[in-house]
């Protein structure tokens, strides 16, 4: 697997599976009717020059090209919070359990240490989704705190979604 940069190019293939997991309604905060230009704004990050708490977007490639799974990394705050990171990540369901997902978290993890944030924080990870939860956690990731029916899911009603934190 190999994780690079995104390009303008690789957004068709990332709407192709992001659309869906946005549509679904179950793990991430955005509204499950995001239009492509606003998901596409909100995600496809240019690549910066290294400076002090940059955005970026990632993308995870098969050998062949195909893309697994992305990641964005952005400031939590602007100005004075800043040097803390946050992160978006969506893996292609096709891909799911192949580790796409915790490659991708270590390649976070270190690429914003390197681009100089002190701490990374997740500020909505779905209570329900065990999965991320248990990644994060094995990454280092602690929950801070949780937001009581902070989240509507489609399925199990009002739940919360973890603040959840680690050190760079």
């Amino acid at each position: 697997m190999l994780i690079r940069d995104a390009t303008p190019d690789d957004w068709p293939a990332i709407w192709s599976f992001m659309r869906p997991i946005v549509a679904q309604g179950d793990t991430f905060t955005w509204p499950p009717d995001a239009s492509e230009q606003w998901a596409r704004s909100s995600w496809l990050h240019p690549s910066p020059a290294r400076t002090a708490a940059p955005s970026r977007t990632l993308v995870a490639t098969a050998p062949d090209g195909t893309i697994l799974g992305t990641a964005e990394i952005h400031p939590n705050q602007p100005g004075p919070g800043s040097h803390v990171a946050n992160a978006g990540f969506m893996v292609n369901p096709a891909h799911a359990g192949q580790g796409v997902g915790r490659a991708l978290g270590e390649r976070v993890i270190t690429r914003a240490r390197a681009d100089g944030y002190r701490a990374m924080q997740f500020n909505a990870v779905v209570e329900t989704n065990v999965n991320a939860v248990a990644l994060w956690r094995s990454l280092g990731f602690q929950v801070l705190t949780t937001i009581p029916e902070a989240f509507h899911h489609p399925t199990q009603g009002y739940v919360g979604l973890h603040v959840m934190h680690r050190r760079l």
